[in-house]
């Protein structure tokens, strides 16, 4: 069915998309070229600092779908398909090391224009040393790990960067290859019941979220999962989530906090959807009412494989502050909050 103009898919009412038409993907394609012709790069820090400057010059469909997930929180995943980039002209990589930087630019661009409606872009030192933007894609040896880089095994539901304070506000994953049609999972808030949920106990910092295995082997050795913390927070009548399922577990003895954890799991895993991405889709997530995940695939390591583009976003760099370098730094040390709050 239509709402505004936009797709809006069946089953979890959190979920949209949007296609963009001819005249929309020629206004977005002339914003591009005006950036790459004054720009080089999109961790340029001149040109994040402009931005949102240049990003006003994009269709209103864009910007118009983009706020009203910010604003009004109606939308809670947003797919923007038939967009101004494609695919990637390179062979996949075997590693994100291995990514020539030149072959994702105009890619990297589209990317910060559209999230720069969302927030500002941050880094982690834990994550691909420190790299604003990120690639998601099958490595080799890490086929059943619980990260972006695992294919052999789902990636299970989770809020990105879910043990960390700092963790972003939104995210975007922008595809540049996809042949086997490998599907997202999303379920957003708008899919629980929560008057089937025990909202005291899930509410209560009553839990522990662990760091993912990518980020503890930058870590130096640290596993603890810091304070107890609640899996929900904001309003009871539209909660914000703050769970990883894999990485999470309720406080040893507690076993309502137990149960409440497994209500929830039950609930967010039965109303999953799954979405797949072609080429130039940009799929973007607000990390505080939604998780997403992905589903098994078998990789072939042949410059083939799936292979995606990721920038996370904060709404004030500013809470951060303790954590990077100087101000106008993007690169957060994340297990230095992590000891700081044990």
């Amino acid at each position: 069915m239509r709402e505004n103009g936009n797709t809006v898919r069946a089953g979890d009412p959190g979920i949209r998309e949007l296609t963009l038409g001819g005249q929309a993907v020629r206004e977005c394609s002339a914003v591009l070229d005006a950036v790459g012709e004054e720009f080089g790069a999109a961790d340029d820090p001149g040109f994040l600092r402009k931005a949102g400057a240049y990003a006003s010059g994009l269709p209103d469909e864009v910007l118009d779908a983009v706020r009203e997930m910010r604003f009004a929180e109606s939308t809670a995943a947003l797919v923007i398909r038939g967009g101004p980039v494609g695919g990637a002209d390179c062979p996949t990589p075997g590693h994100w090391k291995e990514r020539e930087p030149a072959a994702t630019v105009r890619q990297d661009f589209w990317l910060a224009l559209v999230t720069a409606q969302l927030g500002d872009p941050i880094g982690w030192a834990s994550l691909q040393d420190g790299h604003l933007f990120n690639d998601i894609l099958p490595i080799a040896g890490e086929e059943r790990e619980q990260t972006g880089h695992s294919s052999e095994t789902d990636l299970e539901l989770h809020i990105e960067d879910c043990f960390s304070d700092e963790r972003c506000d939104a995210l975007a994953l922008l595809c540049l290859r996809n042949h086997d049609r490998v599907p997202n999972s999303l379920v957003t808030t708008a899919a629980l019941d929560l008057g089937r949920l025990d909202l005291d106990a899930l509410f209560s910092p009553r839990f522990l979220i662990m760091p993912d295995s990518e980020h503890l082997r930058r870590s130096g050795g640290t596993t603890e999962a810091g304070r107890p913390r609640p899996l929900m927070f904001g309003s009871r009548h539209a909660p914000y989530l703050r769970v990883d399922l894999p990485y999470t577990r309720a406080l040893p003895g507690d076993e309502r906090a137990a149960k409440a954890l497994a209500d929830l799991a039950d609930q967010l895993d039965r109303g999953a959807t799954t979405l797949s991405l072609a080429e130039g889709d940009l799929l973007l997530v607000d990390n505080y009412r939604a998780l997403h995940g992905r589903g098994t695939f078998r990789p072939r390591y042949d410059g083939t494989d799936r292979w995606m583009r990721k920038l996370t976003v904060v709404r004030d760099l500013r809470r951060s502050r303790a954590l990077r370098e100087g101000a106008d730094g993007r690169v957060i040390d994340p297990f230095a909050a992590l000891v700081d709050a044990t």
